[in-house]
């Protein structure tokens, strides 16, 4: 099931998409409020019939989730990308977080901040946590995430390489651009997904998730080490090769880019770099 959050004459809805079209459920709560009851709901969810549908190119589709609880991205995991970094490859996890202000829409432009001129892309799978859970083994762990959405782990380099904490640079606002909606867990492998980006029509990034250094599992498994997941957080799971920084000549995002982050099965997002007013 595809589950989106979109405006539509100037009120908010949750709806379930179908095809081209999209469906109003009437629930009236925020989407980390349904993914809390979702046991409870998906039932009724699952009843609904197209009466009403909406064309997907008649409302605004948003953040899905507007302000997650936390944002985890994790580093330096997929080989190409290690490469390209000039890095080793990372014998523990290397996490930073990302601001809830970062948050943005799906087809929402994306800023370039002022007084700044490095910022680049990356196309990553985004998990969604569904159940509440602390030190989660990796083999429980698919039972805690909800679904999965596109990310673009927008990032200001000049910030990330300024000091040895990358989280600045990686939290500028809009600078997490998620969607186009969720899609349930249950009709998806996370480890087996094609992702790709691409900027102004060109092909920058392109691999699959069986690549990951480590895996969703082991993330979760992890993160939940230190701290309690809690539906609706999210795990910004790690960029392959292609970033703008590693091209020759570097290749860093300006207003009038078009930035898509596609990834088979979820959908695709795409933003419009603009100078920060």
């Amino acid at each position: 099931m595809k589950i989106a959050t979109y405006e539509q004459n100037g009120a908010a809805h949750i709806g379930v998409v179908r095809g081209e079209t999209i469906v109003d459920t009437g629930f009236a709560g925020s989407m980390i409020d349904l993914i809390a009851r979702w046991d409870e709901l998906r039932p009724a969810f699952d009843a609904l019939d197209d009466r009403g549908a909406a064309p997907l190119t008649a409302v605004t589709l948003t953040a899905p989730i507007a302000r997650p609880g936390k944002i985890f991205a994790i580093g330096l995991n997929y080989a190409d990308h290690i490469a390209e970094s000039k890095m080793e490859t990372p014998q523990r996890q290397v996490w930073f977080t990302k601001a809830q202000t970062s948050i943005n829409g799906p087809f929402a432009p994306i800023l370039i901040a002022k007084n700044t001129f490095t910022a680049d892309y990356e196309v990553e799978l985004v998990a969604v946590i569904g159940k509440r859970g602390k030190h989660i083994p990796a083999v429980q762990a698919h039972e805690h995430v909800f679904g999965y959405c596109v990310g673009n782990d927008v990032t200001e380099r000049m910030w990330q390489h300024a000091g040895p904490q990358w989280s600045l640079g990686k939290s500028f606002d809009t600078h997490a651009p998620i969607g186009p909606w969720i899609t349930t867990a249950d009709e998806v492998d996370p480890h087996a997904l094609d992702l790709r980006c691409l900027v102004n029509g060109e092909l920058r990034q392109s691999s699959n998730t069986r690549h990951l250094v480590f895996d969703l599992w082991q993330q979760i498994e992890h993160l939940s080490a230190a701290m309690t997941l809690e539906p609706g957080d999210l795990i910004f799971t790690g960029t392959p090769g292609g970033i703008g920084a590693a091209m020759d000549p570097r290749q860093f995002l300006k207003p009038g880019d078009v930035v898509r982050c596609e990834i088979d099965g979820l959908g695709a997002i795409e933003g419009v770099m603009e100078a920060e007013a």
